[in-house]
Protein backbone atom coordinates (compact mmCIF):
# COMPACT_ATOMS: atom_id res chain seq x y z
CA UNK A 1 0.00 0.00 0.00
CA UNK A 2 1.29 3.48 -0.87
CA UNK A 3 2.24 5.52 2.21
CA UNK A 4 0.64 8.94 2.58
CA UNK A 5 3.31 11.62 2.96
CA UNK A 6 2.35 15.20 3.74
CA UNK A 7 4.15 18.41 2.85
CA UNK A 8 3.77 21.27 5.32
CA UNK A 9 2.10 23.84 3.08
CA UNK A 10 2.68 27.12 4.93
CA UNK A 11 5.65 28.38 2.91
CA UNK A 12 8.30 27.14 0.48
CA UNK A 13 8.53 24.70 -2.44
CA UNK A 14 5.37 22.76 -1.60
CA UNK A 15 4.38 21.72 -5.15
CA UNK A 16 7.89 20.53 -5.98
CA UNK A 17 8.02 18.28 -2.92
CA UNK A 18 4.51 16.93 -3.59
CA UNK A 19 5.45 16.02 -7.18
CA UNK A 20 8.69 14.29 -6.20
CA UNK A 21 6.99 12.25 -3.47
CA UNK A 22 4.35 11.04 -5.95
CA UNK A 23 7.09 10.04 -8.39
CA UNK A 24 8.77 8.08 -5.58
CA UNK A 25 5.65 6.00 -4.95
CA UNK A 26 3.91 7.88 -2.16
CA UNK A 27 0.49 9.47 -2.04
CA UNK A 28 1.34 13.10 -1.31
CA UNK A 29 -0.90 15.71 0.26
CA UNK A 30 -0.66 19.28 1.56
CA UNK A 31 -0.86 19.79 5.32
CA UNK A 32 -2.18 23.07 6.77
CA UNK A 33 -4.55 21.86 9.50
CA UNK A 34 -4.32 19.43 12.44
CA UNK A 35 -6.93 17.15 10.81
CA UNK A 36 -4.73 16.89 7.69
CA UNK A 37 -1.68 16.11 9.84
CA UNK A 38 -3.54 13.22 11.47
CA UNK A 39 -3.97 11.50 8.10
CA UNK A 40 -0.30 11.31 7.06
CA UNK A 41 2.33 8.65 7.71
CA UNK A 42 5.24 11.09 7.37
CA UNK A 43 5.83 14.79 6.73
CA UNK A 44 8.18 16.95 4.67
CA UNK A 45 8.97 20.41 6.06
CA UNK A 46 10.18 22.53 3.14
CA UNK A 47 12.46 25.52 3.00
CA UNK A 48 11.36 29.09 3.56
CA UNK A 49 11.99 31.36 6.53
CA UNK A 50 12.18 29.39 9.76
CA UNK A 51 10.90 32.19 12.04
CA UNK A 52 7.93 32.79 9.71
CA UNK A 53 7.08 29.08 9.55
CA UNK A 54 7.32 28.93 13.35
CA UNK A 55 4.75 31.76 13.62
CA UNK A 56 2.48 30.21 10.96
CA UNK A 57 2.55 26.83 12.73
CA UNK A 58 1.09 28.57 15.79
CA UNK A 59 -1.44 30.58 13.77
CA UNK A 60 -2.74 27.35 12.18
CA UNK A 61 -2.73 25.48 15.54
CA UNK A 62 -0.23 23.02 14.13
CA UNK A 63 2.81 23.58 16.32
CA UNK A 64 1.93 21.37 19.30
CA UNK A 65 0.24 18.57 17.29
CA UNK A 66 3.22 18.40 14.95
CA UNK A 67 5.77 18.44 17.75
CA UNK A 68 3.84 15.64 19.47
CA UNK A 69 3.70 13.50 16.31
CA UNK A 70 7.44 13.86 15.71
CA UNK A 71 8.18 13.03 19.36
CA UNK A 72 5.96 9.95 18.99
CA UNK A 73 8.06 8.72 16.05
CA UNK A 74 6.40 10.04 12.90
CA UNK A 75 9.03 10.20 10.10
CA UNK A 76 9.94 13.76 9.10
CA UNK A 77 12.20 15.27 6.45
CA UNK A 78 13.26 18.91 6.68
CA UNK A 79 15.11 20.83 3.97
CA UNK A 80 16.85 24.16 4.70
CA UNK A 81 14.39 25.95 7.05
CA UNK A 82 12.91 22.51 7.73
CA UNK A 83 16.28 21.42 9.13
CA UNK A 84 16.21 24.39 11.53
CA UNK A 85 12.68 23.52 12.67
CA UNK A 86 13.65 19.90 13.35
CA UNK A 87 16.78 20.80 15.34
CA UNK A 88 16.71 20.59 19.12
CA UNK A 89 18.95 23.70 19.35
CA UNK A 90 19.53 26.82 17.19
CA UNK A 91 22.40 29.30 17.02
CA UNK A 92 21.48 32.68 15.53
CA UNK A 93 17.73 32.34 16.00
CA UNK A 94 15.43 35.10 17.19
CA UNK A 95 14.77 35.46 20.93
CA UNK A 96 11.27 33.95 20.72
CA UNK A 97 11.98 31.30 18.07
CA UNK A 98 11.07 27.74 18.99
CA UNK A 99 11.64 24.49 17.15
CA UNK A 100 9.69 21.27 16.77
CA UNK A 101 12.72 19.19 17.72
CA UNK A 102 13.41 15.61 16.76
CA UNK A 103 17.10 15.89 15.88
CA UNK A 104 19.79 16.02 18.57
CA UNK A 105 21.71 18.71 16.69
CA UNK A 106 22.68 22.36 17.00
CA UNK A 107 21.97 24.23 13.77
CA UNK A 108 23.28 27.66 12.81
CA UNK A 109 20.76 29.79 10.89
CA UNK A 110 21.94 31.50 7.67
CA UNK A 111 25.33 29.90 8.28
CA UNK A 112 26.48 30.21 4.67
CA UNK A 113 25.55 33.91 4.51
CA UNK A 114 22.90 35.97 2.80
CA UNK A 115 20.96 35.32 -0.42
CA UNK A 116 23.91 36.58 -2.48
CA UNK A 117 26.10 33.88 -0.91
CA UNK A 118 23.89 31.06 -2.22
CA UNK A 119 25.88 28.38 -4.01
CA UNK A 120 25.78 24.88 -5.51
CA UNK A 121 28.08 21.91 -5.01
CA UNK A 122 28.16 18.14 -5.43
CA UNK A 123 27.92 15.88 -2.37
CA UNK A 124 28.41 12.25 -1.52
CA UNK A 125 25.43 11.42 0.72
CA UNK A 126 25.49 8.29 2.89
CA UNK A 127 22.41 6.15 2.32
CA UNK A 128 21.85 7.56 -1.16
CA UNK A 129 22.56 4.88 -3.76
CA UNK A 130 25.43 5.52 -6.16
CA UNK A 131 26.24 8.99 -4.77
CA UNK A 132 29.96 8.17 -4.66
CA UNK A 133 29.97 7.83 -8.47
CA UNK A 134 27.01 10.15 -9.15
CA UNK A 135 27.04 12.83 -6.44
CA UNK A 136 23.93 14.64 -5.26
CA UNK A 137 23.89 18.16 -6.74
CA UNK A 138 23.04 20.39 -3.79
CA UNK A 139 21.64 23.94 -3.97
CA UNK A 140 22.18 26.09 -0.88
CA UNK A 141 20.03 29.24 -0.44
CA UNK A 142 20.61 31.20 2.81
CA UNK A 143 21.24 27.77 4.22
CA UNK A 144 21.95 26.54 7.75
CA UNK A 145 24.59 24.01 8.72
CA UNK A 146 24.89 21.62 11.64
CA UNK A 147 27.38 22.88 14.25
CA UNK A 148 27.08 19.87 16.57
CA UNK A 149 25.52 16.43 16.19
CA UNK A 150 24.66 14.23 19.16
CA UNK A 151 25.88 10.64 19.48
CA UNK A 152 22.69 9.16 18.00
CA UNK A 153 22.84 11.32 14.87
CA UNK A 154 24.22 9.92 11.62
CA UNK A 155 26.11 12.49 9.55
CA UNK A 156 25.09 11.83 5.94
CA UNK A 157 26.99 14.57 4.09
CA UNK A 158 29.58 17.29 4.56
CA UNK A 159 30.74 20.03 2.20
CA UNK A 160 33.93 18.74 0.59
CA UNK A 161 35.67 21.90 -0.68
CA UNK A 162 35.87 25.66 -0.33
CA UNK A 163 35.63 27.83 2.79
CA UNK A 164 32.82 25.67 4.22
CA UNK A 165 34.70 22.37 3.78
CA UNK A 166 33.81 19.89 6.51
CA UNK A 167 30.53 21.56 7.45
CA UNK A 168 27.70 19.07 8.09
CA UNK A 169 24.79 19.56 5.67
CA UNK A 170 22.75 16.33 5.91
CA UNK A 171 21.85 14.25 8.97
CA UNK A 172 19.55 11.47 10.09
CA UNK A 173 18.40 10.37 13.54
CA UNK A 174 16.09 7.37 13.58
CA UNK A 175 13.26 8.33 11.17
CA UNK A 176 14.05 12.06 11.02
CA UNK A 177 16.06 13.26 8.01
CA UNK A 178 17.31 16.79 7.29
CA UNK A 179 19.35 18.60 4.66
CA UNK A 180 20.73 22.15 4.54
CA UNK A 181 20.07 22.18 0.81
CA UNK A 182 17.00 21.97 -1.43
CA UNK A 183 16.71 18.50 -3.05
CA UNK A 184 13.31 19.37 -4.52
CA UNK A 185 14.69 21.82 -7.10
CA UNK A 186 17.28 19.68 -8.88
CA UNK A 187 15.11 16.80 -10.14
CA UNK A 188 17.27 14.23 -8.28
CA UNK A 189 14.76 11.90 -6.62
CA UNK A 190 17.16 9.93 -4.45
CA UNK A 191 16.66 11.78 -1.14
CA UNK A 192 12.88 11.77 -1.53
CA UNK A 193 13.06 8.07 -2.37
CA UNK A 194 15.12 7.47 0.79
CA UNK A 195 12.50 9.32 2.84
CA UNK A 196 9.62 7.35 1.31
CA UNK A 197 11.51 4.15 2.21
CA UNK A 198 11.89 5.43 5.79
CA UNK A 199 8.13 6.05 5.95
CA UNK A 200 7.37 2.61 4.50
CA UNK A 201 9.70 1.02 7.05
Amino acid sequence: MRPTVGVLALQGDVREHLAMLETCGATSTSVRRPAELERVDGLVIPGGESTTIDKLLRAFDLFEPLRARIAAGMPAFGSCAGMILLADRIVGGTADQQTLGGLDVTVRRNAFGRQVDSFETDLVVAGVPDSADHPVHAVFIRAPWVEEAGPGVQVLAQVEAGPAAGRIVAVRERDVLATSFHPEITGDLRLHRLFVQIVEG
